[in-house]
């Protein structure tokens, strides 16, 4: 059986990271909650993290925005970090490599940054690790830099989370691997640790931006 803290081996078998990213890129609204997000990052920013990187679409959206900043991009899954590693072949300025987000950030190998993004990768995170993850970007931060998370959010009610998944295609049976938390609750981890301007800065149903900047 497999051990609870290991990753959830789907995501290391290329036919299930395909028709993720199938689903994935066809998510609607999706390039909206995207535009809002690049428009969160500081102008002076010139590293940036993203955490559970997948096939390297965000990072490469930021990269357009942000051109002449370094890139950090983490994930677990060997699929898709073959596909990450593809994307940034010829793009020297951004370093790949895995890590599980279900551990502690390496904080001496990282070193700081001014703007951490992810998408559609906390969700799969347990809530305790969640707030941890949240408070281990806080440190990672420098002053003014911003934490953006677009992701899967709870919805409120079970009627708003079947109309979700009929909307965006996502099967019913979903990733055994998601646990979804409500905005709220995020936001309140977020304040409490420490960030600043917390809010939602963009929502369609069970997709949200949660925003936070290091004072």
């Amino acid at each position: 059986m497999e051990k609870e803290d290991e990753p959830k081996s789907e995501w290391q078998t290329i036919d299930h990271v395909l028709a993720y990213l199938a689903r994935a890129d066809k998510l609607p609204h999706r390039t909206e909650g995207e535009r809002v997000l690049l428009e969160q990052i500081p102008k002076h920013t010139k590293r940036i993290l993203d955490l559970g990187t997948g096939n390297g679409r965000l990072m490469a959206l930021v990269k357009l925005n942000k051109p002449d900043a370094q890139g950090v991009a983490l994930d677990f899954s060997e699929p898709m970090l073959e596909r990450a590693e593809e994307r940034f072949t010829k793009e020297t300025s951004v370093t790949v490599f895995k890590h599980d987000l279900r551990r502690p950030l390496p904080a001496k190998q990282l070193a700081c940054f001014d703007a951490v993004v992810s998408s559609l990768a906390i969700h799969h995170l347990k809530h305790p690790r969640k707030r941890q993850l949240y408070k281990e970007v806080f440190g990672l931060l420098n002053p003014k830099g911003v934490f953006c998370n677009l992701d899967r959010v709870a919805s409120s009610t079970e009627n708003v989370h079947l109309k979700f998944l009929e909307s965006s295609g996502v099967p019913k049976s979903e990733d055994p691997s998601n646990r979804l938390l409500d905005v709220e609750t995020q936001l309140k981890f977020l304040r409490q640790i420490g960030f600043a301007d917390v809010d939602c800065y963009w929502k369609w149903m069970e997709m949200a931006l949660l925003v936070g900047f290091k004072p």
